[in-house]
């Protein structure tokens, strides 16, 4: 008979996002009557940017001639797309990337459920606590994690790096040495960063224990602050052992089109053998590339009119996160991030624990949030909001809140 990896077994409940979808869906059928403001999912309001779009519909009409029609995109995505991350996003800023180190998927998720693909079984993770929450799922299983503990909602072969904010939310360097570091600035959920000094030591402990990072930046086109690293290679060493995950989704509103990429180093190697040839094995056979169209689309994002208006779009969440931020401190709670990203993480009032506070917003005031226990056990007695609705719908959330 046939056989399942058990491994899923050991998951404990849904993924977390699927949960609040059930709860808020069953609320919503119950009371028709009250209108819902999600601050819960990170996903974007604003529509695409007209740039955007004009290459959107110049890459369909190409589609329906014979003369320029596309089909299966090359493994690593379009050299278009590709020359233009490495010209803006890495060359831009004197990091030296070549355009064979770019791979083009359709999505960060993907790729930071995926790359544990290339690596062996028995590695350890370290991961931030709270964690976004795919990286700690996806290894669970590949049955990297070892067994769940449902007492201490952790998982038994997991290095879990507390960020509290006894140390503003910035992880320590483990005791315990991990093969494969799993670091999000700016964060994911708290939205805190740390300076190019701070990142630098990670990438010089990555290099002297072995370890490899998997360093998640797809919130860098938030960072306002000075001295706040938008790449982990801004680092000194940091190709040999750091691998790049990058998104179009929170910079350009991709979330519905679906676009991203990893950066591989050809540097990065285990023993003699090459990160980069791996993950180009994995990418060539199980991926056929994002459509022409939205690659189109994401070449776009990094033309003049594209930087200017995905630019505006930023700036309009911003302002979002600075009303959530500004009004939640005047009405008395204790409030972290909304400063270099789009998330604003709280602390639950009364001694709530994150699902009572869930369920207290949801009901009271109509608002979904998510659980800061949802990422993992530090998370618990938190919460985030994010800064993806409307201005309209955040400032009445804000309103509903005050007067709670």
């Amino acid at each position: 008979m046939f056989q399942i990896n058990e491994n899923y077994l050991k998951l404990p409940g849904s993924y977390l996002f699927s949960t609040i979808g059930k709860k808020v869906n069953a609320f919503m059928a119950a009371n028709p009557d009250k209108k819902v403001i999600r601050l819960g999912i990170g996903d974007v309001t604003l529509p695409l940017a007209p740039a955007i779009i004009d290459a959107m519909h110049k890459a369909v009409d190409e589609m329906g001639s014979s003369d320029t029609f596309r089909g299966y995109a090359p493994d690593l995505g379009y050299e278009f797309l590709r020359s233009a991350i490495v010209k803006n996003d890495y060359n831009a800023r004197g990091v030296d990337i070549a355009v064979d180190e770019i791979f083009v998927s359709d999505g960060a998720k993907s790729d930071s459920g995926n790359i544990g693909e290339i690596f062996g079984k028995n590695n350890k993770i370290a991961v931030c606590d709270p964690v976004y929450p795919v990286y700690v799922d996806s290894n669970a299983m590949e049955g990297r994690t070892g067994e769940y503990i449902a007492a201490q909602e952790k998982w038994s072969n997991v290095i879990y790096m507390p960020c509290t904010a006894e140390n503003n939310f910035a992880p320590e360097l483990p005791t315990e040495t991990p093969d494969m570091i799993y670091l999000c600035f700016p964060n994911n959920p708290t939205g805190a960063t740390i300076t190019k000094d701070e990142l630098q030591k990670w990438v010089d402990y990555a290099l002297k224990v072995g370890a490899v990072i998997i360093y998640d930046a797809a919130y860098e086109a938030y960072i306002s602050e000075e001295n706040v690293p938008h790449t982990i290679y801004e680092c000194e060493g940091a190709k040999a052992c750091a691998i790049e995950l990058r998104s179009f989704s929170k910079n350009a509103g991709f979330t519905g089109t679906r676009l991203g990429f990893t950066v591989v180093p050809k540097e990065l190697k285990c023993g003699d053998v090459s990160l980069n040839a791996l993950w180009a094995r994995r990418h060539g056979t199980k991926f056929n590339g994002a459509p022409y169209i939205i690659q189109r689309a994401g070449e776009a994002v990094y033309s003049e009119a594209g930087k200017a208006q995905t630019k505006e779009q930023i700036a309009y969440y911003m302002n979002n996160a600075k009303v959530i931020r500004e009004g939640l401190k005047d009405a008395g709670f204790t409030v972290f991030g909304g400063v270099n990203a789009p998330y604003i993480w709280l602390k639950t009032p009364d001694k709530m624990t994150s699902w009572e506070f869930f369920d207290y917003l949801l009901e009271k005031v109509n608002i979904v949030g998510t659980p800061g226990s949802g990422f993992g056990p530090s998370g618990e007695g938190y919460f985030r909001l994010t800064a993806f609705g409307s201005y309209e719908n955040t400032l009445a959330a804000i309103e509903r809140i005050k007067n709670m």
